[in-house]
């Protein structure tokens, strides 16, 4: 029983660490969360005496889950209703998981890598691990960890923002384009958006969702007015403005009781990006948080 309360007390230590690997590495909170309790049954099975660095251990074993996990989200994926978005991280969650720089663009553009390339750019750009407990975690050549993760790099340099948003700002933004986009005001919606912003709306299949991506300014407007045409006044209400995996944003109710979350991502004043989470399955953790609050509209002012 001893050897159990030690083993608790040293995951507890480091469980915030390594839920933020698994959450990067898998995109899902949820899943995260599972990868992670699979990691601590294994690890209390373990001769404590025999691990000399229990946190590199544990993130090995986390990291080889989530590779092993990847191989058959990929082939959920490939079936999944239109597009798929990580599940949005409320970065007002106190576990930690946030504390990295990695915002729902970068999610994005990891998406587009492969597992070994994920995992190396993670581990050793985002959380600083050598790269020769990286090799050993992969259970490859140091020269070919390297590789991966250079390659990586490479992906991903486009998607990282020149002037990341300063919060006064996103905010502000965030809250004039759900005031805009629900109201049909096209002209403040034109000075909001970018010439080339992109809409993405993950629905999984459970909700109405847009399936495909609606880009450029002139779509997006003749969207929003569309909307405010067909569902009038009152179809949104704003819940809460929140931070999402870095990004500036709001918690909603929509139209048919449906709960989501918009994401935006911001460039030199314009929004270029808009990330809409309607799928219910990957909104528990938010469901979770406004319940924990008396009252998720009194913050609205």
């Amino acid at each position: 029983m001893q050897q159990i309360d030690d083993a608790t007390v040293i995951f507890e230590t480091h469980r915030a660490r390594l839920l933020r690997i698994a959450y990067r590495m898998l995109g899902s909170r949820s899943e995260a969360e599972d990868v992670v309790q699979n990691a601590w049954l294994r690890w209390v099975t373990v001769d404590q005496t025999k691990v000399a660095a229990p946190y590199p251990f544990l993130a090995r074993v986390v990291t080889r889950l989530c590779l092993d996990e990847m191989k058959s989200a990929r082939a959920r994926r490939e079936t999944y209703v239109g597009a798929w978005l990580p599940e949005p991280l409320l970065n007002a969650d106190d576990d930690g998981v946030d504390e990295d720089d990695l915002t729902l663009t970068l999610m994005m553009a990891l998406e587009r890598l492969s597992p070994l390339e994920r995992a190396a750019f993670l581990l050793h750009d985002v959380f600083g691990v050598p790269l020769g407990e990286v090799a050993d975690t992969l259970g490859r050549e140091a020269a070919a960890v390297r590789q991966l993760a250079v390659r990586a790099r490479r992906n991903v340099q486009a998607a990282r923002p020149r002037f990341p948003v300063e919060r006064g700002e996103g905010e502000r933004i965030a809250l004039a384009f759900f005031a805009a986009s629900t109201s049909g005001d096209t002209a403040t919606l034109r000075t909001l958006l970018a010439e080339n912003a992109v809409l993405r709306a993950d629905g999984g299949g459970k909700v109405l969702a847009f399936i495909n991506p609606i880009t450029g300014l002139d779509r997006l407007l003749r969207l929003y007015e569309a909307v405010r045409r067909k569902w009038g006044e009152g179809w949104a209400t704003l819940l809460e403005p929140v931070w999402i995996d870095g990004l500036p944003g709001y918690v909603s109710r929509e139209r048919g009781d449906v709960l989501q979350t918009t994401a935006l991502a911001i460039e030199d004043g314009r929004i270029t990006a808009i990330y809409i989470t309607r799928n219910p399955d990957k909104l528990r953790h938010v469901t979770q948080a406004l319940a924990a609050e008396p009252d998720p509209t009194s913050r609205i002012q």
